[in-house]
Order: C-alpha cells, then structure tokens, then sequence
C-alpha cells in the first residue's frame, strides 16, 4: 500500500539545517544588505571606479533573491 502513496521527493538533512540556520536571519539584513549594495555601486560610479561599480552592483539581486527565498523557508518551511 505504501507505494501507492505519492509522497513526492524529500529534502535532504543538509538542506533542513542550512535552511533552519538562515530562517534565524532577519527579513531585513537581506534588504539591507541590497540597499548597501546599491549605495557602494553608485559611490564607486561616482568616484570613477566603473567596472568595479557595476560588480558591486550586480549583488543587488542575490541579496534580494536570497531574502524572498529567507521569507518563504520562514511561511512555508520545509519538507
């Protein structure tokens, strides 16, 4: 009977800790953290340091990224 049953794929133990570990992080260092991102990449544009600027730049999305995926490990959970 228990192959019947479609209990779908399971999360594996590392997963569980990485995610009990990051749940513990606030909503808003990852804000702010894209907030900071944004504030050095324009400081560095403005102070000539072009490619550098758009390097720092590009954390912007990560940092976002890894909030909203923060934000759905705290609603949702896991496995």
């Amino acid at each position: 009977m228990e192959n019947l049953l479609n209990k779908g794929p399971k999360e594996g133990e590392m997963t569980k800790e990485i995610e009990s570990k990051t749940a513990q992080i606030p909503s808003q260092v990852y804000l702010g953290l894209a907030i900071t991102a944004m504030l050095a990449s324009a400081v560095l544009k403005c102070a000539g340091h072009k490619h550098t600027a758009l390097f720092v730049g590009q954390w912007v999305s990560p940092f976002l990224l890894f909030g909203v995926y923060n934000k759905i490990v705290k609603t949702q959970g896991h496995d």
